[in-house]
């Protein structure tokens, strides 16, 4: 069975406590990425998607100066680097998530996302699940 480990992506971009909201949107636009880890030394403490900036940002009017506080997800679903790309999928269903950060500890090692499962053969069966299942109508992804 394959492990997160062998399809996650370990270059990860990230951003800290000390950064502002404007700050994550012009990384997430440079690098072409819908989420950004929140990192305090390497210590994932957070993830910011950009939902979280229109939903909790911009719907409430918080300036784009605002801490990473103010939008990002503290309560974070995360992988090990050992689980494998099953419990990873049924995870991501479960909680209606499209990207997993992975840890070593607190320590951000990487990040899965759906499309990570989507192109890798042996678990496209799997990445079909968890699509349908995030998919659902009604059902509210973090």
């Amino acid at each position: 069975m394959r492990k997160i480990r062998d399809i996650m992506t370990s270059d990860v971009e990230t951003c800290t406590l000390l950064d502002n909201v404007f700050e994550v949107a012009v990384k997430m636009k440079e690098w072409n990425v819908g989420s950004i880890p929140i990192v305090d030394n390497d210590k994932l403490v957070g993830m910011i998607t950009d939902r979280d900036i229109v939903i909790r940002g911009i719907a409430e009017k918080h300036p784009p100066s605002s801490k990473v506080e103010t939008v990002m997800s503290d309560h974070l679903v995360t992988a090990t680097p050992e689980m494998s790309t099953k419990d990873a999928t049924k995870l991501m269903a479960e909680h209606q998530i499209r990207r997993l950060p992975v840890v070593e500890g607190d320590k951000l090692v990487g990040i899965v996302a759906l499309g990570d499962f989507a192109v890798n053969e042996m678990t496209d069966e799997q990445a079909q699940h968890a699509l349908s299942e995030i998919s659902e109508p009604g059902n509210h992804m973090q």
